[in-house]
């Protein structure tokens, strides 16, 4: 075919034309490029974990794991796609999961090889403290996303861990607000075995006590039928006596399920099983939670729980720190959580934020059955002279962790 030549230089002059503007607008906004940058947000979990055991995700205990918080990162990962945009930045999920604790070691220094500067953290108390140990070591912050242990806020807080997940201390200072504002004040205290078990009670204690709750009676409980502890075992010996109200801290889960309905009174049973503080449910349905529920749903054939909302509020967090800072270095993005002026939208109603003093993320807390929320903490009459949300929780007269 004949090609017409002042034709085909016009074509050509004017190409040339398109790439001198164009390369004059990249030069002139960097934020435009052919080539967009890859930011990874590290994600680290156990596999042995015995929280994500078949047979606990099997029983779906309330306020329990329904499945890996990876779930909820990988939603929030299809959300922010446009926060990275303006700079030219594309965000990918960096999953790590290791066999054995020894592993913690090498997969820490593959995220600092790997300029991971931020990872959600999907582990129980002692191994989440060893891999914030190690995530120091290399510059990385740690968002911790499951493990509600009041002492990784106290005793043993980390300059590195913020924790988007809510303490036991919100989880119980919930519960007795609700209890204080039903009058239910008279608490039988049933708690099982394990040292978790009564951690979680020894705060409930503190709650009980701030908020004018008088436990009654503590008995200890087993799991089985063994007719020699039949006292520890035995619903109806368990439950005997007068009070308004059954707490359980049941940190497995096991035998809680087995007591509502089965107590020698009519009694309401909270904590463990019965009406449980979370800090997300699936049945929520106010403030843009329905749907967000349905993207998770859509994403992981399951429910949320409330690590999988922590998970996904950690990715969205960092999303929204680079967008606003226009800057992606760790130490603007840390400065940028812990700015008392930055606040993240959880869908719970109340913008949140971290608390200066242990890293804690103020948040509301709900209290729920198992199909749902009955009531969103803190409940309207507690008041706090600066921050009603810091009635949940540890105030800052109370901490041990001095990060500010």
């Amino acid at each position: 075919m004949k090609v017409n030549s002042f034709s085909a230089r016009c074509f050509v002059e004017k190409a040339s034309l398109l790439v001198i503007c164009f390369s004059f607008l990249c030069i002139a906004n960097p934020a435009i490029s052919l080539a967009e940058t890859v930011y990874e947000i590290g994600y680290l979990d156990y596999k042995k974990d015995p929280r994500y055991k078949k047979k606990a995700l099997y029983a779906k205990y309330l306020g329990k794991p329904l499945g890996r918080s990876n779930q909820g990162a990988k939603t929030a990962l299809k959300e922010i796609k446009f926060h990275g945009k303006a700079l030219g930045i594309t965000f990918e999920l960096n999953q790590k999961r290791f066999r054995k604790p020894a592993e913690l070691a090498e997969l820490m220094q593959e995220f600092a090889d790997e300029k991971v500067d931020f990872v959600l953290v999907d582990l129980e108390a002692d191994l989440l403290l060893e891999a914030a140990n190690l995530a120091e070591n290399h510059g990385i912050t740690i968002l911790n996303v499951s493990a509600a242990d009041t002492r990784l806020r106290q005793q043993d807080c980390r300059k590195n861990v913020f924790h988007v997940i809510p303490s036991h201390n919100m989880l119980m200072d919930a519960l007795s607000q609700h209890l204080a504002s039903l009058k239910w004040r008279s608490v039988l205290a049933l708690v099982g075995p394990s040292p978790g078990d009564k951690a979680v009670l020894e705060t409930f204690r503190a709650s009980a006590k701030r908020y004018g709750i008088k436990i009654s009676k503590e008995r200890e409980f087993v799991l089985g039928s063994d007719p020699r502890v039949r006292e520890k075992n035995n619903t109806k010996l368990l439950t005997q006596g007068d009070y308004d109200v059954i707490f359980v801290a049941d940190t497995d889960g096991e035998f809680a399920r087995h007591l509502p309905y089965k107590t020698v009174k009519p009694t309401p049973v909270v904590g463990a099983e019965g009406l449980a503080p979370v800090a997300w449910h699936w049945a929520w349905d106010r403030y843009g939670a329905p749907q967000l529920e349905k993207r998770f749903e859509k994403q992981s054939k399951r429910p949320m729980g409330s690590n999988d909302w922590a998970a996904w509020l950690a990715v969205k967090m960092i999303a929204k720190g680079i967008q606003t800072t226009e800057k992606t270095e760790r130490d603007v993005l840390v400065n940028f959580f812990t700015d008392p002026e930055t606040v993240f939208d959880g869908f719970k109603g109340n913008r949140v934020n971290f608390r200066s003093w242990n890293h804690q993320l103020r948040q509301p807390i709900l209290l729920v059955t198992h199909n749902w929320v009955i009531q969103r903490t803190p409940i309207e009459g507690f008041l706090h002279k600066t921050q009603n949300l810091d009635t949940l929780g540890i105030d800052a007269p109370e901490s041990q962790c001095e990060l500010n």
